[in-house]
């Protein structure tokens, strides 16, 4: 039974959607990474993002990402984000195992949070974004 079910409360592991300069391209480019701030390595993390917007009904196409193991103190790009995404929600939903036992959470960056005024430094990126808790 799904109630029976007991999945953990996920602490250490944040979304983050930094701007950065792309140095092939000669331009801005905003990125998604995931960040372990924890003390032990993620083991098959499963990422699965998508983009919305409830006023107009508009839905982007679901991205997924593996990542096999994310060392403890570490961070991996998710996917390069469009500027057509920037204007609607996006969700993304990890999940992952911590010594033998399953996380799961969504994090949610809500229409019109992910703008040049919300950016601030993010230590273990050493760079600036936005990061959801």
């Amino acid at each position: 039974m799904k109630k029976d079910i007991q999945i953990p409360k996920v602490t250490n592991v944040f979304i983050a959607v930094v701007k950065e300069f792309n140095k092939e391209f000669q331009c801005e480019d905003w990125n998604a990474y995931i960040i372990n701030n924890k003390k032990v390595a993620l083991e098959m993390v499963f990422i699965v993002s998508k983009g919305y917007d409830k006023d107009t009904l508009l839905e982007t196409s679901v991205m997924r990402k593996k990542i096999e193991k994310l060392p403890a103190k570490s961070f991996a790009k998710i996917e390069l984000l469009q500027g057509a995404v920037l204007n609607i929600s996006n969700v993304f939903t990890v999940t992952f195992f911590e010594e033998n036992q399953l996380f799961d959470k969504k994090y949610i960056f809500e229409k019109g949070t992910l703008k040049d005024g919300a950016l601030r430094y993010i230590p273990l990126l050493n760079k600036k974004g936005i990061i959801c808790k």
